[in-house]
């Protein structure tokens, strides 16, 4: 059944409170203007509602939507619950609470509280590993969104995209979607914005996980640049960020702690805590590349990250990320057997979907692997990796885990046919 118009909610209301339209006009409003509305031939500014719901005592929302004030209120406290479950952690209770917002008949008047529960059910989906579901809503929200009417946000629903799209293996569709975007940011003379640093990182990140070290270290000394010139702490932090992974990706571990520690400085109280989770877990594992010496310390924070993360909105994928970190600090600190265990439980999280968290920990359970001498069990779980990988075009990632398992291979005493397959996919990967 349609929904009355805003004109014919003003009459209804006029009507049953006995108020003809030169009383209900008096004296702000003409009583022309007040039957132009009624017959829908003009639509007030917000000003003019809020006038006349004043009048007719009730509230603007209920005039524009036709949604009573109590059902306003109880979806708006579903959708708080859902917000809250969210940063707590809670990935499936909140899920299931926005879901419930977009399946009332009465948010479909509602669009700004639609929207929001979209949102929030997309980012929930992401959480819960529902990547497939998470991509499908926030290409609908890319469609709807536009950088004119709120700029951030809609760099937000891209990064967003951009970051599920390549956490699934399709690297390319992630760059796609970021480079779209920051094109037309810079078309449209917003390129000196904190949007578009965050899409330009998400397009940094993209170039690095395919193995497009050049353009991503061009990219870099860009995004730098711009944010010191656009100079908010929230653009520099994103920019040292990420050149902080560009020099962990380059070997150069000494210059990716300094700006990761740059980056760490910046980040304010206001900082979205999974992103400043995330940025100590790339700085903890720099720092047990460039220090190995400081591995206790690595640790240290990883662990207090782990506790952290676990009352967050951070989904299972960055506790995988976390629990792989923590799995290679303790093989640098000789356990592990305990390195192991946190890869292994690291796994049990993300499933049989193919991703780059699930290589990431299969690796660092290979080298554990390897330490404790169970060299089958190595290079079982390091072809699982460097399959992953390749699948996911991961090029660079890919031809690492090859070479790695043609290494380990190298040490079982195994015949050379197996090692020099090794080494060729290793070599196939960079395009040699």
């Amino acid at each position: 059944m349609d929904r009355e118009t805003l004109g014919q909610r003003i009459r209804a209301l006029r009507i049953r409170q006995g108020v003809s339209q030169a009383q209900l006009a008096f004296p702000e409003l003409s009583d022309s203007y007040i039957s132009l509305i009624e017959s829908d031939k003009r639509v007030p500014a917000p000003s003019v509602v809020d006038l006349l719901a004043a009048k007719l005592n009730c509230s603007a929302t209920y005039l524009v939507s036709g949604v009573s004030e109590d059902v306003v209120d109880e979806l708006r406290v579903t959708l708080d619950y859902a917000e809250i479950a969210l940063s707590n952690g809670a990935a499936a209770e909140a899920r299931a609470r926005f879901a419930e917002v977009l399946a009332s008949a009465d948010a479909v008047a509602l669009p700004d509280m639609l929207h929001q529960a979209r949102w929030g059910h997309a980012l929930a989906l992401e959480a819960a590993g529902e990547l497939e579901e998470a991509i499908s809503e926030l290409t609908a929200l890319t469609e709807q969104a536009s950088a004119e009417a709120d700029l951030d946000h809609w760099a937000k629903v891209h990064v967003a995209l951009s970051r599920c799209l390549r956490e699934r293996g399709d690297i390319s569709a992630g760059v796609e979607a970021a480079e779209t975007a920051l094109r037309h940011l810079v078309a449209t003379g917003a390129d000196s914005t904190d949007a578009a640093v965050d899409l330009g990182a998400a397009l940094l990140s993209a170039f690095i996980e395919r193995g497009d070290l050049v353009r991503a270290r061009q990219l870099a000394a860009q995004l730098v640049e711009r944010a010191e010139r656009i100079g908010s702490p929230r653009a520099r932090m994103v920019a040292y960020w990420e050149a902080a992974y560009v020099a962990e990706i380059r070997g150069e571990y000494d210059d990716g702690v300094s700006l990761a520690e740059r980056a760490l400085m910046l980040a304010g109280d206001g900082e979205d805590p999974r992103n400043l989770n995330r940025l100590r877990v790339i700085y903890a594992g720099l720092l047990l590349r460039a220090k190995p010496d400081q591995a206790a310390r690595a640790r240290e924070l990883l662990a207090r990250v782990r506790g952290e993360i676990s009352a967050s909105s951070s989904g299972e994928i960055d506790v995988a990320w976390c629990l792989s970190e923590l799995a290679r600090a303790e093989t640098a600190l000789g356990r592990p057997a305990e390195a192991v265990t946190l890869a292994e439980e690291a796994l049990d999280l993300l499933g049989d979907a193919p991703r780059r968290a699930t290589a990431g920990a299969l690796t660092v359970l290979g080298e554990a692997s390897v330490r404790l001498g169970r060299h089958d069990r190595a290079v079982e779980v390091l072809t699982r990796a460097a399959t992953c990988l390749e699948e996911m075009e991961s090029s660079r990632e890919a031809a690492q885990a090859w070479f790695d398992l043609a290494e380990v291979l190298a040490g079982t005493g195994t015949s050379d046919g197996p090692r020099m397959a090794a080494y060729r996919r290793a070599l196939t990967c960079v395009g040699v």
